[in-house]
């Protein structure tokens, strides 16, 4: 690759989306940062260990996010907190609005007790929970910030953006995060793209949400002991029902729409305190998604009807205190997607094409579900590198090929920031 700035003589032909990402990586700030990962990829694996090892699980991401203001600051760059705990940075908040935010979520699934449980193994992998997911996207926000600030003739670049480490990814997170950014954002209009940075692999380019919604259901009665109380209603009883009773209802709506991908799953059951007593109360939180919001509705309005089933069930032959159950919907996520002429797709797949990266297109549910849900370009990737394990005292981040989703990150910005952030080259 050549590091000259120059531009070839005019053919009288406009460039194509790869040609014009190529002559863009063979300008000499540019090139000259693309090394940079390479060269200082012992200073980023450092960064990730540090903030890793500061717990951050969902909804006491403060200490972590402190952190890494305090970070962004040291590294040239103005760095706050909002009032949901999002750590914003840019090169300075009182010129011109950036245009173009890029975003990695703070919180994990699980949080390591002490720092030790962070580590590199001999075989050069970082060990412990959230290592990968979003240890990775995290790190790449602070090698981004860096390699600008070091790189003055990339200054235009680095006005363009907004560096986001945000809080309330994960679980019941609910996208808190992403989603107050995006609501409260007075200058949303001028935002032209989200890059939502989460977990490693450069495999993919996540340009549709799935939505989801999830329920905590619960039961409650007078409990017992299990012989000298028998035929008092049971809430694990009536729990079970539930999903009995929902799993048919869910499987014969699902049957007949075969197009559209919906999954649901109860992922907690809890009740009763011993094998002998009939329980005073019982839990279970089911979790729903879908390709597409209708069908995510009509299998919610499911559970509602499982509920008054079973509880009339469970009531039937009861003369005296009767079960009771309520429903609380812990979260919604809601869907959209990116046309398929987007010119931010568009720019992302030449960039991948430029740097040989084999990614599909898919579905899933991260940041990038607020901006896509309200119609704004947006797309998650991953960070580079390798990681497995996500969201277990297992999961492990490799982080021998993270130059190359680096380069991945940098290039579409460069090229975003280029053409205003609408990946349509100036004419």
């Amino acid at each position: 690759m050549a590091t000259s700035s120059k531009t070839p003589p005019s053919t009288g032909r406009a460039l194509s989306e790869p040609q014009r990402i190529a002559q863009l990586a063979e300008q000499a700030p540019l090139f000259a940062a693309q090394r940079w990962f390479a060269r200082e990829r012992n200073w980023i694996n450092d960064q990730q260990l540090q903030l890793c090892r500061i717990p951050a699980a969902t909804f006491f991401e403060q200490q972590r996010a402190e952190w890494f203001r305090v970070r962004l600051n040291e590294l040239g760059w103005e760095a706050k907190l909002d009032r949901a705990g999002n750590v914003l940075a840019a090169r300075t908040f009182d010129s011109e609005p950036p245009t173009l935010i890029v975003s990695a979520h703070l919180d994990t699934v699980i949080a390591p007790k002490r720092p030790e449980e962070i580590y590199f193994s001999p075989d050069g992998r970082l060990i412990g929970p959230g290592s990968s997911d979003n240890g990775a996207g995290l790190a790449a926000l602070l090698a981004l910030a860096r390699v600008l600030n070091e790189t003055p003739e990339l200054a235009q670049l680095a006005r363009a953006l907004t560096l986001v480490a945000n809080v309330g990814e994960e679980g019941e997170g609910n996208l808190s995060g992403m989603r107050f950014l995006c609501k409260q954002n007075t200058q949303l209009a001028q935002i032209r793209a989200f890059l939502v940075l989460d977990g490693p692999s450069t495999d993919h380019i996540t340009a549709q949400a799935l939505a989801s919604r999830r329920f905590e259901i619960s039961f409650a009665g007078p409990g017992g002991h299990s012989w000298n109380d028998y035929g008092t209603p049971n809430p694990v009883h009536a729990i079970g029902d539930v999903i009995s009773t929902f799993s048919q209802l869910a499987d014969a709506r699902l049957g007949t729409e075969r197009r559209t991908r919906c999954s649901y799953n109860f992922g907690m059951v809890e009740g009763g305190t011993s094998v002998n007593s009939i329980p005073s109360s019982a839990r279970a939180k089911l979790d729903l998604r879908s390709e597409e919001p209708f069908l995510l509705d009509d299998i919610a309005a499911l559970v509602t009807a499982s509920i008054e089933r079973s509880l009339e069930r469970a009531n039937r032959a009861v003369r005296t205190e009767r079960l009771t159950a309520k429903i609380k919907e812990l979260g919604s996520r809601p869907g959209g997607k990116l046309p398929e002429n987007s010119a931010l797709l568009r720019t992302l797949q030449a960039v991948d094409s430029f740097l040989n990266i084999r990614a599909r297109v898919d579905c899933a549910s991260t940041d990038a579900n607020v901006p896509l849900s309200m119609g704004l370009p947006a797309v998650s990737i991953g960070a580079g590198g390798q990681g497995g394990g996500a969201h277990t005292n297992q999961e492990w981040y490799r982080p021998d090929t993270r130059d190359l989703g680096l380069r991945r990150i940098l290039l579409a910005l460069a090229a975003l920031a280029e053409d205003g952030g609408t990946g349509e080259a100036a004419g």
